[in-house]
């Protein structure tokens, strides 16, 4: 894991303006609890409702939270573009409107907002904070063993391919400072579903930005579907994989220049 030295920018600095972004697909009835659960938890925090036209009604539900609360937004999507573009647009919105810290979080109830005060006073000393089920203190309630398995393995399979020090980097309970986004190179973000944090978490650690991981309590919705898909596992497989050999190469090239150079010593 890459860390900057406390005397960064990102040290110690307040946060100002916390955006806390809900994509949504066919939500409509976790959606006003996770909600109020946000509101109650960080008062202080914005709120933006991402949904791409859920034949539910979860748009409208949206509007409706949207017209009883001047802190909750809603950004209607043309359709189901997987979470990635969604948060990317959330992240876009924010940018352009001067937040300082933006939050990913499901709509599902799986992410418990009363757990958003500690990622955000982790965001104080860092540029990314991961609420990780996979770290010391962290814990999944409700999964079955092989769905534990499952994320156990694909995260070390991450960490080992990709050389990062990030216990639970498919984890999508996060909060970025806007100046990390900033520097992330977000233009040429194409991945999506789980591989989308993988990509991001990846782009963080990459360019030194300080990425910290606190433990968090995992709970497996209640209410409606998953929307894990074998689509999303195999995108996941194969771009993972091709960021790890492409990572491997640049080391050997490194390598092989390191020797070059002392062989003219």
């Amino acid at each position: 894991m890459s860390e900057r030295p406390e005397s960064d920018a990102a040290g110690g600095q307040p946060l100002g303006r916390v955006l806390v972004c809900i994509p949504t697909y066919n939500e409509r009835e976790n959606l006003p609890r996770v909600v109020a659960r946000v509101r109650a938890a960080v008062p202080a925090a914005d709120v933006l409702v991402l949904d791409d036209n859920s034949p539910d009604g979860t748009g409208d539900v949206a509007d409706d939270l949207a017209a009883g609360d001047d802190a909750v937004r809603v950004l209607h999507r043309a359709g189901k573009e997987g979470l990635g573009a969604a948060y990317l647009a959330g992240f876009a919105w924010g940018l352009e409107r001067g937040y300082d810290a933006i939050v990913e979080m499901d709509a599902d109830g799986s992410h418990q907002p009363e757990q958003l005060p500690t990622l955000l006073a982790a965001l104080e000393h860092a540029d990314l904070v991961i609420g990780s089920r996979w770290v010391h203190g962290g814990s999944v309630v409700n999964w079955p063993l092989h769905r534990k398995a499952l994320s156990v393995g694909g995260n070390a399979y991450t960490r080992v391919l990709l050389g990062m020090g990030v216990n639970d980097a498919t984890a999508g309970y996060r909060a970025y400072r806007a100046s990390a986004l900033r520097e992330m190179g977000l233009q040429d973000v194409a991945s999506q579903g789980y591989c989308f944090q993988v990509d991001l978490t990846n782009r963080a650690v990459r360019r030194g930005l300080r990425v910290r991981e606190v433990p968090i309590t995992f709970v497996e919705r209640e209410i409606g579907d998953s929307k894990m898909s074998g689509d999303i596992m195999r995108e996941s497989l194969q771009r993972i994989t091709r960021w790890g050999l492409q990572h491997r190469a640049r080391q050997l090239r490194s390598l092989r220049h390191r020797e070059e150079t002392w062989h003219r010593l």
